[in-house]
């Protein structure tokens, strides 16, 4: 019996969406607003779809992960789409719940048998890592504290994918990494966007196309953990 590949229309729309949003970064600033709430939302039943008709029995508690990580992005989308300090925090606070998620899934698998002496230097490298990032930025004040802690959680993101990458090795986690590096770079346009100067194009074009291909990597590698394809 042949299958449907009904995860194609959702894919489809997904790719639309992007399109469009991204021509509004460009363009009109009231298309991207319109579309962005759209986008997360297309990508979970994207990803939903490809799993559940991928044939076998996809692993619950790692697709709640993942599919929990891109509601939490499209929810921090939608926070961010309000103006103030209050949206802004609520969106990253949200973004940072996701990131969560998906360290969940990702560092759940590439941390097992990790010895303790590769914490030991992995932690003191992340948070190195974190205080270069927002020193680089120009972050200060009331808000070092808040955005250290979500630039170091960024930073376990990418260890995350890393540490597969090193210990494993395979096409998922070379995806996974490269996912979690763009995230990293979308977020730390936004931060210059907010604490330091940034052109328009970079902080509008820029923010949403990496943040989107970052996006699609993650599903993509994600979908690749869920089902065991040649990690």
């Amino acid at each position: 019996m042949r299958k449907l590949n009904l995860w194609y229309i959702p894919a489809a729309f997904f790719a639309v969406c992007c399109i469009l949003n991204l021509y509004g970064c460009l363009t009109e600033y009231g298309l991207e607003r319109c579309v962005k709430p759209a986008l997360l939302p297309l990508l979970c039943v994207t990803t939903l779809a490809y799993l559940l008709e991928g044939g076998g029995q996809p692993d619950f508690k790692k697709t709640a992960l993942l599919v929990c990580g891109q509601l939490f992005g499209f929810a921090g989308d939608t926070m961010l789409l309000g103006k103030g300090f209050p949206f802004f925090a609520g969106g990253i606070g949200l973004f940072l719940i996701g990131h969560i998620f998906y360290i969940s899934l990702f560092g759940g698998q590439s941390w097992k048998g990790m010895r303790p002496w590769a914490w030991a230097a992995a932690i003191p490298v992340c948070l190195a890592a974190t205080a270069a990032l927002a020193l680089g930025i120009g972050v200060s004040g009331v808000m070092l504290l808040p955005m250290g802690v979500y630039g170091f959680v960024l930073m376990l993101l990418i260890f995350s994918t890393l540490a597969g990458v090193l210990r494993r090795g395979g096409a998922t986690w070379r995806i996974l990494l490269c996912g979690a590096l763009l995230f990293t770079f979308s977020d730390a346009l936004i931060a210059v966007r907010n604490f330091g100067d940034l052109s328009p194009f970079m902080s509008g074009f820029g923010v949403m196309s990496t943040y989107l291909a970052a996006q699609v990597l993650l599903a993509v590698g994600g979908i690749r953990l869920v089902r065991q394809e040649a990690i």
